[in-house]
């Protein structure tokens, strides 16, 4: 955990969904990847480098990304990734279950104390 008081550290899992959802908008390299992620999130959600490409490198062997060396913006070698048809369908999956556990975890956050 991080000293930053607006810093929250992902569930575990949630960090595949961040990342295939990223990707949906088109191929990007690991920093691009954890930028979208901190910029859509308004810097609440910071991916570290050591989280990071473990997950794609995992996501990869699950055939939910492709990956391929081209050369970035910052005329670099980088890593692109790029969503294959299975991640797609995983995003949907994951999107689904967040959506499901999100509404669980709201339910108990507004529960009334039960007798005893």
């Amino acid at each position: 955990m991080t000293d930053r008081p607006t810093a929250i550290d992902l569930l575990q899992g949630t960090l595949d969904l961040l990342i295939l959802r990223s990707l949906v908008f088109g191929p990007a390299h690991g920093h691009a990847i954890a930028q979208h992620i901190r910029q859509s999130s308004e810097a609440v959600l910071q991916v570290e480098t050591g989280s990071l490409y473990p997950a794609l490198h995992r996501a990869e062997a699950r055939g939910w990304l492709s990956a391929e060396w081209a050369v970035s913006e910052k005329g670099k070698r980088a890593k692109y990734y790029r969503l294959t048809a299975a991640g797609r369908r995983q995003l949907v999956s994951e999107q689904s279950r967040w959506e499901q556990m999100s509404v669980a975890i709201a339910r108990v956050l507004r529960a009334e104390r039960q007798g005893s």
